[in-house]
């Protein structure tokens, strides 16, 4: 099993939390993280799933003499948002015993999601998202980058022995989502308007995205189109990249751009199964740059936000990380230190006045291409970003 590096943060919260939430797309990993750490818990723990018509009979007939059961014991619940009236009893039980690592709710839906759907739990449990495999945690096992970066994070994607089965398994991961699990999610759309969708967002990877264009394509309005894309979004199949601005007299871009959050789905989508085809596809370079942003986006510590930045006279940036308020960071991405970096690129360090500027390419090389930019590869420029304090510890912890 390829290790994760979430358990540190996760032993961590559970020592303190009575709840804490993992979440994250389906397939990514979460009943097996948590049943290897359990392990690690100090009392024991015992595991439902609510796909199990059994248990969801118990769950729904008499929920709270069935978890009343187990007071003494760390109870996992695997895929919460099929259950979501359970909250409002999982809050009564905690108060009435509020002690660290009561449950552990496992969930396909963002706590957004969640928490708009059903009672909260503010002040009781603490998020955690598990993301597909990051290139880190792939370089740990001997997964390239280029590997990881084709593939994606999914980890039966990732190591299918071959390409026959990568796209099988994509296959089946997106028909299930479009087919069932958006549904369960209260997405009431046409499986073939959602399959439309996708294929229409692989030509916006990147991009700024225009509600209207996708509408007038899909013969649909803007507002059912931006449901859509919530519930892509909530299920984290995507990721809208909100745009930074600040108060400096300029037109900027208020919209946000597009990417989708695992690039072995992009790549399913585009027909793509092999590295050469990548390199020769018209997709190759907002890959790479939605591949870049995502693996960041993932190792970020929880008060440091992603935006980018773009005014309407060509001052761009591909990603600024912001602490606060003030952004600490910038980034253009590229696929080779070649694509010499535009004039907007230096324009818009001045107007977000970030002292590290990063050049991310392919080869890196941790040289300077210009006085404010540094020129560096994904691993070389996650070590800067650590030593800045901008990413999650991941140091190993054993035990609570």
């Amino acid at each position: 099993m390829i290790q994760r590096n979430l358990n540190t943060k996760l032993l961590k919260l559970l020592s303190y939390f009575p709840v804490v939430g993992i979440v994250g797309p389906r397939q990514v990993g979460k009943t097996t993280l948590v049943k290897a750490l359990s392990v690690l818990l100090p009392k024991p723990s015992i595991y439902f799933d609510l796909e199990s018509p059994e248990t969801m009979r118990v769950m729904t007939e008499n929920p709270e003499w069935f978890l009343s059961q187990y007071e003494s014991q760390t109870v996992i619940i695997d895929e919460v948002q099929l259950l979501l009236p359970l909250f409002p009893l999982l809050r009564s039980l905690i108060d009435r015993n509020r002690v660290p690592a009561r449950f552990i709710l496992l969930g396909s839906a963002s706590p957004d999601f969640l928490a708009n759907s059903s009672e909260t739990l503010a002040g009781r449990i603490a998020y955690v998202e598990l993301n597909p495999f990051t290139q880190a945690e792939a370089l740990a096992a001997d997964i390239t980058t280029k590997n990881h970066w084709l593939r994606g994070g999914f980890p039966d994607a990732l190591l299918a022995p071959d390409g026959e089965i990568w796209n099988y398994w994509q296959q089946n991961f997106i028909k299930t989502y479009i087919e069932r699990d958006l549904g369960r999610m209260g997405l009431s759309a046409s499986p073939l308007v959602l399959n439309n969708l996708l294929q229409m967002l692989t030509g916006v990877q990147g991009s700024v995205l225009v509600y209207a264009n996708l509408a007038n394509s899909l013969r649909i309005d803007q507002r059912t189109v931006h449901k859509y894309l919530d519930a892509l979004e909530h299920a984290y199949l995507i990721r809208r990249l909100q745009p930074w601005y600040v108060n400096i007299g300029k037109r900027l871009v208020k919209t946000p751009k597009f990417y989708f959050r695992d690039t072995g789905n992009l790549h399913y989508l585009c027909g793509i199964d092999n590295y050469e085809q990548l390199a020769q596809h018209n997709i190759v370079g907002s890959s790479w740059e939605g591949y870049i942003i995502n693996q960041i986006i993932a190792q970020l510590k929880s008060n440091i936000m992603p935006y980018f930045y773009r005014t309407s006279n060509g001052a761009e940036l591909d990603l600024v990380l912001v602490k606060g308020i003030e952004p600490v960071a910038s980034f253009e991405i590229k696929l080779s230190s070649a694509s010499s970096l535009k004039k907007g690129s230096t324009e818009a360090i001045k107007d977000v006045s970030t002292k590290h500027n990063y050049l991310v390419t392919t080869d890196g090389g941790n040289f300077r291409y210009r006085p404010d930019w540094l020129v560096c590869n994904l691993s070389e420029v996650l070590v800067h970003l650590k030593d800045l304090g901008l990413l999650e510890d991941i140091t190993p912890q054993n035990s609570l």
